[in-house]
């Protein structure tokens, strides 16, 4: 078969350099005639990196890269400023593109390559946060497939397969589909008090248990704001209202995502935490094909546990539900107010439980209305960065 040519948007960051990873693995096992599928990277976009991004480009052969924020002098990028991601995809003809740019700034081009009806890896969260109805609606007009990378939607995908066989998001989960519930691993403090929580270090909160990954996550993980994102993506990915949606914490990060029936069967997907087990499964879908992700040794796993989130020292999920309820421009509130909490607690201005105190208040004080176009998520993102 041809190659299947791929962008990867936020390729410096740690899921961008991770997808190289799983590309050359793949490509590899195309060299070894293990697998007819291999890759062409045809584009590349970052934000600042400007050096790994060349060294990736060189590496790679990418002719056509962005760079949203270059630096004075040279860096070779093609398309640069804060529009370079958005052209990069419109510009070059590609199959499928990974979206793993952090944050609201993710959004206008992975909308323009649903629009485009190219298929999506989709890591950035942001973009269904913000702007979940107009993203779904646009990769059904067009065709575009919405394939999970972050470990919790993957594990909902295969979890669901033996009974959506063949389906790929955006889909209305079934009728039969009675719960879907995301794991937490419950971030750095987990067991701690919320008066111990109150004066959380920036490098304590940097401190992830389970995953490596970079300073935005890390610091909604320990907040638990990322699982909140992350519930409001499943509602667009698989069409379940709040009511089938739920979120307990699973230190061990081994459960990634169950799913329970009407029958009341449950069923668990199970893998090591290991970033590139699901990036591997959106990029090779519907093929099945050898990874290159750590395996499981079940011999060694005696203990897995579960427990409830508390809401009082983690009111991020409450919020998640509630935007999910009010709809509207309110995910692009939520989303830009977790954003500029997160740097208000890096600089220091606000402390660690503030963060959630602050998205609250932009919730109540910037007015949702309807979504009907990009115009309208970038206007409730732009009320909410005025009001810092």
């Amino acid at each position: 078969m041809a190659a299947r040519r791929l962008i990867i948007l936020g390729s410096t960051g740690s899921i961008g350099t991770q997808a190289l990873d799983v590309v050359a693995h793949i490509n590899d096992l195309h060299a070894r005639g293990q697998t007819d599928l291999r890759f062409d990277v045809v584009g590349l976009a970052a934000g600042r990196h400007a050096e790994l991004l060349s060294k990736q480009a060189e590496r790679f052969g990418v002719k056509h890269c962005a760079l949203a924020h270059p630096p004075i002098g040279g860096h070779g990028a093609r398309f640069t400023g804060p529009d370079g991601p958005h052209r990069l995809v419109t510009e070059v003809e590609c199959d499928i593109v990974l979206a793993a740019m952090v944050g609201a700034a993710g959004l206008p081009a992975t909308l323009a390559a649903a629009e485009l009806g190219r298929d999506i890896a989709l890591a950035n969260k942001e973009s269904l946060v913000a702007a979940g109805s107009l993203v779904v609606a646009a990769a059904k007009r067009s065709g575009s497939k919405l394939l999970p990378v972050d470990s919790e939607h993957s594990g909902v995908w295969q979890a669901l397969a033996g009974r959506c066989a063949g389906m790929s998001p955006p889909f209305e989960a079934a009728p039969h589909v009675r719960k879907i519930t995301l794991t937490a691993s419950g971030g750095p403090f987990r067991t701690w008090t919320l008066d111990q929580m109150r004066g959380a270090t920036v490098e304590q909160a940097r401190k992830h248990p389970t995953w490596t990954m970079g300073d935005k996550v890390t610091i909604d993980s320990a907040s638990l704001m990322n699982k909140a994102l992350e519930l409001i993506e499943a509602h667009w990915l698989f069409g379940v209202g709040p009511d089938r949606l739920d979120a307990v914490i699973h230190p061990q990060s081994i459960v990634h995502a169950m799913v329970e029936f009407t029958d009341r069967s449950v069923m668990a997907q199970l893998a090591a935490p290991d970033m590139r087990t699901p990036i591997h499964s959106a990029l090779v879908w519907p093929r099945e094909v050898e990874g290159c992700g750590k395996s499981l040794s079940f011999a060694q796993m005696t203990n897995l546990t579960f427990e409830p989130i508390d809401a009082a020292k983690f009111p991020a999920i409450p919020m998640a539900f509630e935007v999910m309820c009010r709809g509207g421009t309110s995910g692009a509130i939520f989303n830009a107010a977790n954003e500029t909490a997160v740097q208000a607690f890096v600089a220091g201005r606000i402390s660690f439980t503030e963060i959630s105190e602050w998205v609250a208040r932009r919730l109540d004080r910037v007015e949702s209305v309807q979504l009907r176009s990009l115009s309208d998520v970038l206007e409730a993102d732009a009320k909410v960065r005025e009001a810092m």
